[in-house]
């Protein structure tokens, strides 16, 4: 074999090698991992938190209770899509029954996951899954400078951790994807700084992060929102400057 032909016979195996491995890890569709079926649900022990201030100390005060998203039937959206209707319940704890609280629309476009909840569109997966692939989760809110959810802006929702078995609640899920949705942070943190009393230093700090699992759909979410006002200012804040809340699910069951 010519040396000229060879270059060619090595070009080709490693151009085709690459596009099996490219091809290999974009055949996953969405559905994989946020399956649409009527009847499905899964069931969350949900631990929320509010920043409050007691005596001489900032602390989180925190909040246990369960919720269930449980598709109930499908149903055209205003582009004409095929949607499904899902009812989240809620309850305090085992021992109650449960309790429907709002309503949420899940659409599969053939290539992404639009999740819709009170009047709030996010695209929660897209294809290819593939790690460090990014997109604009957010896209569809639309925020200004004057608007509550204004946090929400610009968060770039990036593929990490793909294919990771995780242990939730004793439950072993083979495989999961993380969505890493926004990690932003804007002043310094700590609060350190007091003039005449006051911290005079303005903060936020934003994260959220998904996990799907294969098969089953959303399996974990932590969310934290914070934001410290200074005391000095004349805003709709408590007087310690504090307020925000978070949030963490993690599946208990499903079927």
């Amino acid at each position: 074999m010519s040396r000229s032909i060879f270059i060619i016979v090595i070009f080709f195996s490693l151009f085709f090698a690459a596009c099996k491995k490219t091809d290999s890890s974009a055949l996953e569709p969405v559905s994989d991992y946020f399956p649409l079926t009527v009847g499905k649900y899964i069931t969350y022990d949900v631990d929320s938190t509010v920043p409050i201030y007691q005596t001489t100390a900032l602390i989180l005060d925190s909040f246990h209770y369960q919720i269930q998203y449980t598709i109930d039937g499908t149903l055209y959206d205003n582009l004409n899509r095929l949607g499904y209707h899902i009812v989240c319940n809620f309850r305090p704890d085992s021992t109650y029954p449960w309790i429907p609280y709002h309503t949420a629309l899940a659409v599969n476009t053939g290539s992404t996951i639009e999740f819709s909840q009170d009047n709030q569109k996010y695209i929660k997966l897209v294809e290819p899954i593939q790690q460090a692939y990014s997109w604009n989760g957010n896209a569809y809110l639309y925020t200004d400078n004057t608007d509550s959810f204004q946090y929400l802006q610009n968060w770039n929702y990036t593929y990490d951790s793909l294919n990771f078995p995780i242990t939730l609640n004793n439950l072993l899920i083979d495989s999961t994807i993380k969505v890493a949705e926004t990690n932003q942070q804007v002043g310094v943190q700590d609060h350190t700084d007091f003039i005449d009393g006051y911290d005079t230093l303005y903060s936020t700090n934003t994260y959220s992060t998904e996990k799907y699992a294969k098969g089953i759909g959303l399996v974990y979410r932590n969310f934290s929102y914070n934001i410290y006002q200074p005391a000095n200012r004349s805003q709709p804040f408590d007087a310690f400057g504090y307020t925000g809340y978070g949030l963490t699910l993690k599946m208990i069951g499903h079927n």
